[in-house]
């Protein structure tokens, strides 16, 4: 390769926030930094616009899935449309009627793909981006994003590339010692695999309980947390959930690792987890303090003998490869200004802490692409 590919933005990642963002830039006036055909860079820069005034810029698109669909592709195939959590369409195109007994793994993917096609986005893939980098010292140079597809050269960048890949495991002791299975929910498939088996399930949140659920049916479970979960009823006050975004942000712009939203808004009982809860399958229990090769030892003392430990203890933001901008502070996560990097107005996180979900990453994308305008035109 001669050189760099160049673009003025790069968006890394293509799921809701990363098309969100996309979505923004055509909008603004940003083309194509060079025609894509089936995931490929091909041609040339596309035109500026139909009116023929010059746009802002280019962009492209990266991302290291091997079709549409971001994380959605690899959600079990249990979890269908009608016990998703709400999915808000994405900026510009409605969601279809669907089948509410569908995988949201091949519903989501499909309107994803849809999308990305009816409005021409430049989403090259798959591109696993290894790093990203400042060329220079000067802070209004190129930023280098280097990959398994060649050397990208941007003024700006939007990261947008979710947590799914980068799932979090706790560490107990004794961990190394069990004989029977361990897996995290991102490698969860089906309840079946846990027929007749005595399974533990840790973790507080909605994957937790809503695969509790479904093992509960094939297995007998014990699920530990390490706090006492809160529920709320469906209908529950909308400000509950804006003051929780509140408290989210508030940590970003401290600098602190973000929480999950649901961490602070609580679990939703939805009529399937009240059977659950009538039929004992939500009686929780405090965190066991060690792993032993047949079951864990629970706080009383007592051991629960288990065939397999289900860890649904949640995700981390998936941004190793922006440790050589050297963005994390010495709270663990990285101070915002909204969306932009405090200090680096040239990096912006979506999806990432309080716009984590659908709607927040909808939000995001815009707020980027208008923060970015700005500071390309000045």
């Amino acid at each position: 390769m001669a050189g760099p590919i160049e673009a003025d933005v790069l968006v890394i990642g293509a799921g809701q926030a990363g098309l969100s963002a996309a979505y923004h830039l055509r909008r603004r006036g940003f083309v194509p930094a060079g025609e894509v055909i089936e995931g490929e860079l091909v041609g040339e820069p596309a035109a500026r616009d139909t009116t023929g005034a010059a746009g802002p810029g280019t962009y492209l698109v990266l991302d290291a899935e091997t079709g549409a669909g971001g994380a959605w592709r690899h959600r079990w195939r249990s979890l269908r449309m009608a016990t998703v959590n709400n999915i808000y369409d994405l900026p510009g195109m409605t969601q279809p009627d669907v089948d509410p007994c569908e995988p949201s793994a091949t519903v989501l993917p499909r309107y994803f793909a849809q999308y990305e096609d009816e409005l021409d986005l430049p989403v090259l893939r798959p591109v696993r981006v290894r790093r990203a980098r400042r060329a220079d010292d000067d802070p209004t140079g190129r930023l280098l994003v280097e990959s398994d597809a060649g050397t990208f050269a941007a003024r700006a960048l939007i990261n947008a590339t979710g947590t799914w890949t980068k799932p979090f495991w706790p560490r107990y002791p004794g961990q190394e010692t069990f004989r029977g299975r361990q897996l995290h929910v991102a490698q969860y498939v089906a309840a079946e695999e846990f027929t007749g088996q005595q399974v533990v399930v840790v973790g507080g949140g909605i994957s937790a309980v809503q695969l509790l659920e479904e093992i509960s049916h094939v297995a007998s479970t014990t699920w530990v947390t390490r706090r006492e979960p809160v529920w709320r009823d469906e209908d529950f006050d909308p400000d509950a959930g804006r003051q929780a975004v509140a408290l989210v942000e508030e940590r970003v712009r401290q600098g602190l690792a973000p929480r999950s939203v649901v961490s602070v808004t609580g679990l939703i009982w939805r009529p399937e987890l009240r059977a659950a809860a009538a039929r004992g399958v939500l009686d929780r229990h405090p965190m066991f303090t060690r792993i032993e090769p047949d079951g864990v030892r629970m706080a009383d003392g007592t051991l629960r003998r288990a065939d397999a430990i289900l860890w649904a203890t949640g995700f981390r933001a998936a941004l190793d490869h922006l440790a050589p901008l050297r963005l994390r502070g010495h709270g663990g996560g990285i101070t915002m200004d909204g969306t932009q990097v405090a200090g680096e107005p040239r990096v912006h996180l979506v999806g990432y802490g309080p716009s984590s979900s659908t709607v927040g990453a909808n939000r995001a994308g815009r707020d980027a692409v208008h923060a970015l305008t700005e500071h390309l035109r000045g």
